[in-house]
């Protein structure tokens, strides 16, 4: 399936701001989370409510709500956690998982060194997180270790993604719906997005 590009000139605003090397380290941190809580909303657009009586301070009235405890959000690390708060402020009750990957600089394929999701996985909508959709490796292996233990309906949500990332993951996983901030144009010789916002988790956690 086609990924969903958001394409807004608030969000292009805001993204010509991580992207300026300048930006420090807080307003970096603030602005991922900003843009990933629109992601959220965008990936939500299909969720299902449930009947919920209430009472407004003028009457009664049936209202709908989502049932918080059918999602999970599992951010690949260590970037993807710092699209956690945009999404948790959206959702406080759903469950969260890790996966840890790194990349290997010489083979540009990811390395698994940490696994831990919700309990349950396979009943829930989970929701994956990584700021940067470059060559697709980790997302594509995280995927799969989430199907393998039995998740089914599952998403990916990026800040930026290089075309490379989005086909790799299409056609590895067909069925995961993509979505992201900007597409942007491709991969340099190093594997970085290019023009991209340099390394997102050293810019996330400031350790460059």
């Amino acid at each position: 399936m086609e990924p969903i590009i958001l394409n807004h000139p608030l969000i292009t605003h805001k993204l010509t701001i991580l992207r300026d090397k300048r930006t420090g380290t807080k307003e970096f941190r603030e602005i991922i989370s900003e843009i990933s809580t629109v992601l959220c909303y965008e990936a939500m657009k299909d969720a299902k409510l449930e009947d919920k009586e209430i009472e407004t301070p003028i009457c009664k009235m049936q209202g709908k709500k989502l049932d918080e405890d059918n999602y999970a959000f599992i951010p690949i690390l260590r970037a993807g956690t710092g699209m956690l708060d945009g999404l948790i402020n959206i959702l406080p009750n759903a469950k969260i998982g890790h996966i840890g990957l790194y990349r290997n600089e010489e083979t540009l394929k990811p390395v698994k060194y940490y696994y831990k999701v919700p309990k349950d996985i396979e009943k829930r909508e989970v929701i994956v997180l990584d700021p940067m959709l470059a060559t697709g490796g980790s997302g594509i292996d995280a995927i799969s270790m989430l199907k393998e233990d039995g998740a089914k309906k599952l998403k990916f949500l990026c800040i930026i993604a290089a075309p490379e990332g989005i086909k790799k993951i299409q056609e590895a996983h067909p069925d995961v719906q993509i979505y992201c901030a900007t597409l942007d144009s491709n991969l340099n010789e190093n594997g970085y997005i290019v023009p991209g916002l340099g390394d997102a988790g050293d810019r996330i956690f400031g350790t460059k």
